[in-house]
């Protein structure tokens, strides 16, 4: 078989593969954004978008597995930012900008001039009272990170010292639900929560199941997901309180589940990254 052969069998093979796990064709590769694969026919569900000719996105740094790199241009793949590049796309825009922001003021919308955030962001009555939030894409529980040699169990949970990130369900799901003997330490983001674990500061870090996954993939064997609580949070990307295009993108985010395109995202990326079945981690009850 010569080499042209061999070629044109693999591309065959991507494309099959593709369609199978998609149910949805590939677009061209010239109209690639990033590193991700696009799907569906471009421009077939068009928007105005905040910023002329780009899909801005938002997102909290960082998130492997989720979004590959530590800065904005560094990223060029990974689950949400591949499935911003798949709703661009089908927008008809050609371009992804992500804006790196603070927790705390995006889940308060208290930032502007973007379309949509994708941050593994949790659906709460209390945060749809200053935004507005898509379709469910993705579902998460509560997981609890500690050190390989700690001993962690569940009837030991509440005399540890546990680290949460303000603002974030994980830190209600501690306070009101676990309410530990030692109060919570709070951290304004998740690297200083993970250093902070790291230094033996707290006995163990608690967010979301696929947030501490990602971290104990990229930890080099030093963390590891000891058990989860059930809640039956969802993640919904965040639009700006009244959004213009909130149905529209809403649209195509129900089209990229239907298809199939998130389920082969997160086979892609999150399963490999994690390196573990989330299924497969205990359940702690509080």
């Amino acid at each position: 078989m010569n080499r042209r052969m061999t070629l044109g069998a693999a591309l065959g093979g991507a494309f099959t593969l593709a369609l199978a796990l998609t149910g949805s064709l590939p677009a061209a590769a010239a109209d690639m954004i990033g590193n991700c694969e696009l799907t569906g026919a471009k421009g077939s569900i068009p928007m105005t978008p905040a910023v002329a000719g780009q899909l801005t996105v938002e997102v909290n740094l960082p998130a492997p597995g989720w979004w590959n790199g530590d800065t904005p241009e560094s990223i060029k793949d990974g689950y949400e930012y591949c499935m911003a590049a798949n709703i661009a796309h089908r927008a008809g825009l050609d371009k992804v900008k992500v804006v790196n922001v603070a927790w705390d003021a995006l889940v308060a919308g208290q930032t502007r001039n973007f379309d949509l955030a994708l941050s593994e962001i949790s659906i709460t009555d209390e945060r749809k009272k200053v935004v507005d939030f898509s379709v469910p894409y993705f579902s998460s529980d509560i997981g609890v990170l500690a050190k390989k040699s700690t001993k962690v169990e569940a009837m030991t949970m509440k005399g540890l010292r546990i680290g949460v990130q303000q603002g974030t369900t994980g830190a209600d799901f501690v306070h009101n639900l676990l309410m530990p003997t030692n109060p919570e330490k709070v951290f304004p983001d998740t690297p200083s929560m993970f250093t902070a674990l790291q230094a033996g500061q707290v006995d163990v870090a608690m967010t979301d199941t696929a947030i501490v996954l990602g971290q104990a993939a990229v930890s080099n064997g030093m963390f590891t997901v000891v058990g989860q609580y059930q809640t039956g949070e969802t993640y919904g990307a965040l639009y700006p309180k009244g959004s213009a295009n909130g149905k529209t993108i809403d649209k195509i985010i129900q089209a990229l589940i239907d298809d199939g395109t998130l389920k082969a995202l997160a086979a892609k990326y999150l399963a490999g990254a994690w390196g573990a079945d989330p299924t497969a981690i205990p359940y702690f009850k509080p």
